[in-house]
């Protein structure tokens, strides 16, 4: 059954992946609060339904583009991500030793975990991740690779959770003489 929720985060995964025309194999990171989505505190409220429901809509978005998922857990796991294995070998992550749940971690990346095939928990994915989806307020900034362009689209929040996107590309170096418009593989 879809939800409200699942349409919002359609909508606003679409209009992201629009923006940043990105290549099979990247990766997208997401960061959720379950408890923001139902209008609560973040942390405060976890819900492993509401979680489920989005990391569906994730999955089948993400396996649809040919992009990898990274689903960010709380501060309490020090915001580490789960991936698939496939992920983590292709892009040479390190796995860190440590298993979320509802009260660490957090509801989305409890789902990720459990509903992955193959899952492995990584500390760090900065230098690969490019497109991000942040919702409640979960500060993935910190995954993505620089330099960050905010992404917008109609959707402003999934459920009563502020709704952050970004993208990145790569940095410009050179100065006034080199060229950028134009320039073949700019989001590499």
């Amino acid at each position: 059954m879809e939800t409200q929720i699942s349409t919002q985060l359609q909508t606003a995964l679409s209009a992201l992946l629009a923006l940043a025309k990105p290549s099979a194999g990247e990766i997208l990171v997401v960061g959720c609060s379950t408890s923001e989505v139902m209008g609560k505190r973040i942390g405060s409220c976890s819900s492993a339904e509401i979680a489920r429901e989005i990391f569906a809509v994730l999955r089948e978005e993400t396996q649809r583009a040919g992009l990898y998922l990274a689903v960010q857990g709380c501060e309490h796991i020090n915001r580490c991500l789960c991936v698939s294995r496939a992920c983590a070998e292709r892009y040479n992550l390190a796995p860190v030793w440590v298993k979320p749940h509802l009260r660490a971690g957090g509801a989305l990346v409890t789902a990720a975990f459990e509903n992955t095939s193959d899952p492995v928990m990584v500390e760090d994915i900065r230098a690969q991740a490019r497109i991000a989806l942040d919702i409640g307020g979960t500060l993935i900034g910190m995954h993505l690779r620089p330099v960050a362009v905010p992404a917008r689209c109609a959707i402003k929040q999934i459920g009563e959770a502020p709704l952050t996107m970004a993208y990145s590309r790569p940095k410009y170096v050179g100065g006034p003489r080199a060229g950028y418009e134009g320039d073949a593989e700019m989001h590499g």
